[in-house]
C-alpha cells in the first residue's frame, strides 16, 4: 500500500485528525464516519479500510469509565438524588462517545494503512 512518491507519515496525528494515512493532507471523511471513497489530494482508494465496531468498543469502554467514575466521585462527595446524576451522566456520555468516535476511527485506519493490514490473510 505505501508508495514511493509519499513518504511515510504518522498515522497518529492524520488518523486523529482525519486525514488521508498517505499523504496527510486529503480527507478522509465524507459524512460523520463515513469514509470518503478515495483521497481528494493523492488519490489513495480507501477500500483497504475497515475498523469495524473496534473504535466503537474503546469509547464506550473509556466513556463508561470516565462516566462511572466520575458519577461515584460525586455521589461520595455530594450524594445528589438520582435526577442528578441522570442530568450530569447521560449528557456527558453522548458528549463523550460522539466526540471520541470519529478521531479513534480515523486513528485506526491510519494505523491499518501503516501495518498493511488486509481482511481475512493469514500467513503461512
Amino acid at each position: 500500500m505505501p508508495d514511493q512518491n509519499y513518504p511515510p507519515i504518522s498515522p497518529y496525528w492524520p488518523g486523529l485528525a482525519g486525514h488521508c494515512p498517505r499523504c496527510g493532507k486529503g480527507k478522509l471523511f465524507r459524512g460523520f464516519i463515513a469514509l470518503a471513497p478515495h483521497c481528494d489530494v493523492c488519490g489513495l482508494d480507501f477500500d483497504f479500510a475497515d475498523a469495524g465496531d473496534g473504535p466503537a468498543v474503546f469509547v464506550s469502554f473509556a466513556a463508561g469509565l470516565i462516566v462511572v467514575g466520575a458519577a461515584l466521585v460525586v455521589d461520595i462527595l455530594y450524594e445528589p438524588p438520582i435526577w442528578v446524576h441522570l442530568l450530569i451522566s447521560l449528557p456527558l456520555v453522548l458528549i463523550l462517545c460522539l466526540g471520541l468516535l470519529r478521531p479513534l476511527k480515523g486513528l485506526l485506519i491510519g494505523v491499518q494503512y501503516r501495518h498493511r493490514t488486509e481482511q481475512g490473510k493469514v500467513e503461512p
